[in-house]
């Protein structure tokens, strides 16, 4: 896959992610879409994701793995993306360990 059209790709299931989480999430949580990893063949996208207050990462990461099948038809039907990814959430640790920095440094 081109490495335009893969930024492209992933920058539109960034922002139909954010729309989702918006439009779907109960409120319980600030639940943020922080980035998207593309496989090199498009076929896999690993979706990130952060949560205030940190305790409900794990109510999160169930709440997205349920809704899933969801957000697959939410892609297809706002996106002409041709085939969809198989889509995984994960918690971005690595923003959390960034975010814990910044406040030690400060």
């Amino acid at each position: 896959m081109r490495e335009i059209k893969k930024e492209k790709i992933g920058a539109m299931i960034h922002r139909l992610a954010a729309e989702f989480v918006r439009d779907e999430a109960s409120g319980a949580s600030l639940l943020t879409i922080t980035r998207v990893e593309l496989s090199p063949t498009g076929k896999e996208a690993k979706i990130f994701f952060t949560t205030l207050p940190e305790s409900e990462e794990d109510t999160a990461l169930k709440f997205l793995i349920r809704k899933t099948p969801e957000f697959k038809r939410y892609v297809r039907d706002e996106s002409r993306i041709g085939l969809i990814p198989h889509i995984d959430f994960k918690i971005d640790y690595g923003e959390r360990n960034r975010q814990r920095l910044d406040e030690l440094s400060k």
